[in-house]
């Protein structure tokens, strides 16, 4: 959903050392799923749902735009309806996905957001620019009436650093617009909410990890929507706005999640802690509050067959699970996303038609299991450290919920893999071990023992780190 498209012989001696709980500092982290190919598939939600559940994840992330709803959405005249009304809009597309989450006793974070019905741009000859806050406002209090007691907590507008859901970007002087644009909704929203009477958790940002001569970069656009210059000071006059927490697309490329982006303003998976300093700056100034939590709201990393971004499926899997290790010890994350379970259909017949979509899920078009889908399940890291001779192994056995055992197996040189160790995991399913680095062909992998009995086998993975 973004624009972002997208890396010795085995050694005679084995030094372990004890395991060590997961220093996670008492923080739990949610880890939501998107999955909107599979789950408004009538044919497929419940296998879809069966698969998220098993998979240890229980909390959901939608984006409900605001287009797909509104009754004569393609209208320049806006209808002589009721717009706070829950009864005017259409909500069949979402009604069954939430519903079913509801039933399960799943989390759900819904992200209201653009392309917009036209008339709510003044007769724009497109879905998204300027839309209308008072619009908008009216919008989220029927949103909130109708799925309110569905919802954990909102999240306003998707990407809305990007021309395909918020313009313009940037006005004739090439100056950003956006950010004074999405702050006014963001404002809008929150007051068609209280108008609801809902006081539950609202999100801010939502944003693109980069911004180039036609997306806003995600920093700038922070401190646009907050009302402060570079300098994170305060500019003009802004009231100050509930946030309950920022979120944002830390997506990554190609180079993995230690890639770290020139741009200053850019906040991927490898830099993000430029964004708790933002956020940091901004608290000082007056205009969040201090230690704003931070969700990372949509993340996955893409895969063959796509020739462009997409790296291999081993190397998916290894910086899934590395990526979720940063967010993991990154203690103002409250949650991690996985975007998709099956990648997007193919389109077109040419390379750029049919990877237009995304790549990134656990599964391909086709529907068959890449590694990472095993990964999901029993993510691991491996990560070294310049100098030296020891790697550090970070696990989870995320459907156990709960204390449990896993067997940690390591292998090289084309050799079978064999028992490293045994650990028991924290309360939360989280293990760390520390071991030998050995050769650069050395591997892990984990298997686990679920309540049922059935043993899973996590893919191989290979160190990684600076």
């Amino acid at each position: 959903m973004t624009a972002l498209r997208r890396l010795l012989p085995l050694a005679l001696l084995l030094v372990l050392l004890a395991a060590v709980p997961a220093a996670h500092a008492n923080k739990t982290e949610e880890v939501t799923f998107e999955a909107p190919r599979d789950l408004f598939d009538p044919t497929h939600r419940e296998a879809a749902f069966d698969e998220i559940d098993s998979l240890g994840a229980h909390a959901l992330r939608i984006v409900l735009y605001w287009k797909d709803v509104a009754p004569d959405h393609d209208s320049r005249i806006k209808p002589k309806l009721d717009m706070a009304d829950p009864s005017v809009y259409d909500w069949s597309k979402y009604q069954p996905v939430l519903d079913e989450a509801k039933a399960r006793g799943w989390t759900v974070q819904v992200t209201a957001s653009g392309p917009v019905p036209r008339w709510a741009t003044n007769g724009a000859v497109d879905n998204t620019t300027r839309p209308s806050p008072n619009e908008f406002r009216m919008f989220m209090t029927a949103l909130s009436k109708h799925f309110g007691s569905e919802v954990a907590r909102w999240s306003i507008w998707n990407e809305p650093n990007h021309p395909d859901f918020l313009g313009p970007q940037y006005d004739s002087k090439q100056r950003p617009a956006s950010p004074k644009i999405y702050r006014g909704l963001y404002a809008a929203a929150l007051r068609g909410l209280a108008a609801a009477g809902d006081t539950k958790p609202v999100l801010m940002g939502e944003t693109a990890p980069t911004g180039t001569g036609k997306d806003v970069a995600p920093l700038t656009f922070l401190r646009g929507a907050l009302c402060l210059n570079d300098d994170y000071k305060k500019s003009g006059k802004c009231d100050k706005l509930r946030v309950d927490g920022y979120a944002h697309h830390a997506y990554t490329n190609r180079s993995g999640p230690l890639y770290v982006s020139p741009g200053p303003n850019n906040v991927m998976i490898g830099s993000l802690s430029r964004l708790t300093k933002a956020l940091d700056k901004a608290a000082a100034a007056g205009v969040v509050k201090k230690s704003l939590p931070v969700y990372l709201t949509e993340f996955g990393i893409q895969s063959t067959p796509d020739p462009y971004v997409g790296v291999s499926l081993q190397r998916q899997a290894e910086y899934r699970s590395y990526s979720e290790r940063i967010a993991y010890y990154n203690p103002r994350v409250r949650a991690f996303s996985q975007y998709l379970l099956t990648d997007d259909e193919p389109k077109g017949d040419t390379p750029e038609q049919k990877y237009s979509g995304f790549e990134s899920g656990l599964r391909t078009a086709a529907g068959k299991a890449k590694p990472s889908l095993d990964g999901f399940r029993l993510p691991l890291v491996a990560k070294k450290t310049a100098g030296s001779t020891k790697v550090s192994l970070w696990g989870l056995a995320r459907p156990a919920g709960g204390v449990t055992k896993v067997t940690v197996q390591q292998a090289a040189n084309g050799k079978a893999f064999s028992t490293l160790k045994t650990v028991t995991t924290d309360a939360g399913g989280y293990w760390t071990l520390s071991a030998s680095l050995g050769s650069s062909t050395r591997a892990w992998r984990v298997k686990w023992t679920d309540a049922q009995g059935k043993t899973w086998t996590g893919p191989a993975t290979r160190a990684m780190g600076k």
